[in-house]
């Protein structure tokens, strides 16, 4: 998959190509229907398929600090975009320049121009150019003007039936979104996360030492920089994998937050990488790696325990749950 950062990247003579403008931010399953349909397109007309997208959130540039964090940063974002099969994506950076363009000047200078852009693949909310006034029917205007045709994508309803207690309207047919899967995350359901995203919720960020507490605890952790990347959920002890430098998952537990039986304790992601038979994690040095921690189940919340004995007792047994929970993800 080729990866355009910016428009002079975009190689002359690009196209005819079937377009696709959004965030994306998760890739969540119903952007991957959106992603099906656009492959699909281009190769019935045998044409490229490529992916608009922003960075920044176009949310981090109108209303900064307002904004409930990304799901996944950029580089994961591609990553994901990749594995459904698209062409090429151009990552337009997001600015008040841009952001002032009329939907018309966009769909020329971006799409019809640079990408050779003959089709326009995108969803029902499709929102676009000054103060988002461009709306399907906009596009298909345009088309008709500027000779190119728009598919629009349904969108993708969770099928589950329960409703989710953190999200009283999340019941059957709810429309797959973004906002949903970070309300998910805010109670720590990366069960129902994953569900909407197709794949296990991911953190990455790089191995940085800590105050070694849970070494002198007997269960020594991999603690994330503070700038990790990727929507940190809601504080308490997971069942997940670590995903080493190499690729390699280990079944982990997981503590989120600031541990409240220790003082003067700042929010962090901690990692405590489980023994395997085959593949003991003696001497396991992770420091200075980038790696990405994914979410299965939230075993429980945050506790201050009285003393630490009790402290150690519950990770024993917050242990002996993930090994179940993970062996049967294996």
């Amino acid at each position: 998959m080729f990866r355009w950062r910016k428009l002079t990247d975009v190689p002359p003579g690009t196209g005819p190509s079937v377009v696709t403008i959004g965030n994306f931010d998760g890739v969540h399953r119903g952007h991957q229907q959106v992603m099906r349909r656009l492959v699909a397109t281009a190769r019935e007309r045998g044409w490229s398929s490529v992916v608009v997208t922003f960075d920044p959130h176009p949310a981090q540039v109108h209303r900064p600090g307002a904004h409930p964090g990304l799901i996944m940063g950029t580089e994961d974002k591609l990553d994901a975009l990749e594995d459904t099969g698209v062409d090429a994506v151009l990552v337009l950076e997001y600015t008040p320049e841009l952001a002032a363009q009329t939907t018309e000047e966009f769909v020329l200078g971006a799409l019809v121009g640079p990408l050779g852009a003959r089709c326009l693949v995108v969803g029902s909310d499709t929102r676009l150019g000054r103060d988002n006034t461009g709306n399907v029917d906009t596009l298909r205007a345009l088309g008709r003007r500027h000779g190119f045709e728009v598919v629009v994508v349904d969108d993708l309803l969770d099928p589950a039936p329960e409703a989710d207690a953190h999200a009283p309207e999340a019941v059957a047919g709810r429309r797959c979104s973004s906002t949903w899967i970070r309300s998910c995350l805010q109670a720590g359901d990366v069960r129902a996360a994953a569900r909407l995203l197709g794949r296990n919720h991911r953190v990455r960020g790089e191995v940085v030492h800590g105050a070694a507490r849970g070494r002198e605890l007997g269960y020594p952790t991999a603690n994330l920089a503070p700038d990790a990347v990727g929507f940190v959920p809601a504080d308490g002890v997971y069942a997940g994998w670590l995903v080493d430098a190499h690729g390699t998952r280990w079944p982990t537990a997981i503590s989120v937050g600031s541990n409240p039986t220790f003082e003067n304790v700042p929010r962090q992601v901690e990692a405590h990488v489980l023994d395997r038979p085959e593949e003991p994690v003696e001497d396991f040095d992770l420091y200075g790696q980038e790696v990405a921690v994914e979410f299965v189940e939230r075993l429980r919340g945050m506790v201050a325990y009285e003393g630490v004995d009790r402290l150690v007792a519950q990770m024993d047994d917050d242990v002996a749950r993930a090994r179940r929970i993970l062996a049967a993800e294996a």
